[in-house]
């Protein structure tokens, strides 16, 4: 004879008739759960996620909310609110994007954490860090992309400059080449009015 408990806690087998819910939620991990729900609270606002993973502070101490509340303004997601005397967050919906932390007038009150999808993990809590950021991102993706057009300098040349036959003479080289060549026949002067004396 089996217990109440016993009876409780078994498990139908997969052919069974019966549906488990509870084995439904089961099957799809906590991280997984999580994103999904994530997607779908924002789906509706057209915001793309950039990054994997993230954190996002704010200084309640510092915070002057009750008076600005740009950074509730400046939420593409509206993760940030006025809530009970403060800025509260919605974890679910945030982005990472830093907008909030350009709109700030206080720095240091607004810290991001977050993770790239190379892995790279991203720290900043003032305007100056976020344009510091993106402009050392956006010259990364320009040198990548100027270097997958023209791997080497002799590509760029040829699609643009008119190149001489000899590169070395393009490149600079010809000074050196020229000097040498100078002092070649300055030497083989020298030797020759030696023998001729």
């Amino acid at each position: 004879m089996q217990t109440t408990s016993q009876l409780l806690f078994q498990m139908p087998e997969k052919n069974s008739s019966c549906f488990d819910i509870f084995g439904l939620m089961s099957e799809e991990s906590p991280e997984e759960a999580k994103k999904k729900r994530r997607q779908e609270l924002l789906e509706p606002t057209g915001i793309k996620e950039f990054y994997k993973e993230g954190k996002i502070n704010i200084n309640k101490f510092t915070c002057v909310g009750g008076q600005c509340k740009l950074c509730v303004k400046a939420c593409p997601t509206n993760a940030l609110y006025w809530g009970t005397g403060e800025v509260g967050i919605t974890e679910d919906l945030c982005v990472y994007c830093g907008a909030c932390v350009l709109n700030c007038m206080v720095d240091d009150c607004i810290k991001i954490e977050r993770k790239r999808e190379d892995g790279k993990v991203e720290h900043f809590s003032k305007p100056t860090d976020v344009i510091k950021l993106g402009e050392r991102v956006n010259g990364k993706k320009r040198f990548d992309r100027v270097k997958a057009i023209f791997p080497t300098i002799t590509k760029y040349c040829e699609s643009y400059c008119d190149m001489p036959k000899d590169e070395h003479v393009f490149f600079g080289y010809v000074n050196n080449i020229d000097k040498q060549k100078q002092n070649h026949t300055k030497n083989s002067e020298k030797a020759s009015k030696l023998k001729s004396v």
